[in-house]
């Protein structure tokens, strides 16, 4: 998998709240860091599971700012940076550069739906013509499930041609384990990384280069597990145990609100309820599906 530009175990970090509903950058920190020592090559921080669309650009730039000012090292980083304007895009991006860090998950703008794939490539291209900085790598984002903007395999061949050296991946949260092989065949070198934990596996078997997921929050050490051995045939049984494991927590956590259950497993791991917070529109779990979870997460492997 070293022909990657960018590979490994990537978490899609929750981010804490303190009790007045702002990001708690010390509790923060601390998950970022265990995550690193859990097995994590780096920290996804503020995409999908960090509610990175429920704070305010000055929020996520503080969030960002305060992992770095706690030792987190920034080429472990990559924050998400697509928002729906472009200026606000390129200026994250031009925030993470600043600090010394060069690889971000970038969302497409995804307020109009139905957009053509050359409205896409225009946004795209604007974005990292106007940020001009050959140290940018960027791993697209795919999750049309939730953005409802579609990234076409056409669409990435395009914006690899015209960026070579700074479109580097994608995160391919769409959970269609073909779409993942197709790109792969298409564009060999691309790094594949898959946004569903149940995927890692045969995603690294079929070529792919890793993944960033939300279950990593909670189970970081068995991903690495499979990344790290699943080319290794003595370590098969290892390798399977840990992908059993990645699935079991996986299926908690879509048990319920996936995000606010992620954030609460967390809470159950640490024993730090402060966890369990989340932004509106996200609510937290009510008492009766936490008391539930509580008692399946006590049962798992």
């Amino acid at each position: 998998m070293s022909h990657h530009r960018i590979t490994g175990v990537f978490s899609a970090s929750a981010t804490p709240l303190t009790a007045d509903n702002r990001p708690d950058f010390a509790l923060f920190t601390d998950h970022c860091r265990q995550l690193l020592a859990d097995g994590c090559h780096g920290v996804a921080l503020l995409g999908t599971t960090g509610e990175a669309n429920s704070f305010s650009g000055a929020e996520r730039r503080a969030i960002l700012e305060a992992a770095l000012k706690a030792g987190i090292p920034a080429d472990r980083l990559l924050p998400g940076t697509g928002v729906v304007a472009i200026p606000e895009t390129v200026e994250l991006t031009r925030h993470a550069l600043s600090l010394g860090v060069t690889k971000v998950v970038m969302l497409p703008p995804f307020y109009y739906k139905g957009v053509s794939d050359d409205g896409l490539f225009a946004a795209y291209s604007q974005v990292l013509e106007k940020v001009a900085d050959t140290r940018l790598q960027v791993i697209l984002y795919h999750i049309p499930q939730v953005s409802g903007v579609p990234l076409s395999i056409p669409l990435i061949g395009r914006l690899i041609a015209a960026f070579p050296e700074t479109v580097v991946g994608i995160k391919e949260s769409s959970g269609d384990f073909n779409n993942m092989q197709a790109i792969i065949a298409a564009y060999p070198g691309f790094s594949v990384l898959a946004g569903a934990d149940p995927l890692l596996l045969p995603l690294l078997k079929a070529g792919g280069a890793g993944c960033i997921t939300a279950t990593s929050n909670l189970v970081a050490n068995s991903l690495r597990t499979v990344y790290d051995h699943v080319h290794d045939e003595a370590r098969a049984a290892d390798v399977e145990a840990a992908q059993a494991r990645i699935n079991a927590y996986r299926t908690l956590s879509n048990s319920y609100v996936q995000i606010p259950t992620i954030k609460a497993m967390v809470g159950l791991k640490t024993g730090n309820p402060a966890w369990k917070r989340t932004r509106a529109p996200l609510m937290p779990l009510s008492d009766a599906d936490y008391a539930a979870l509580a008692e399946s997460y006590a049962k798992l492997p």
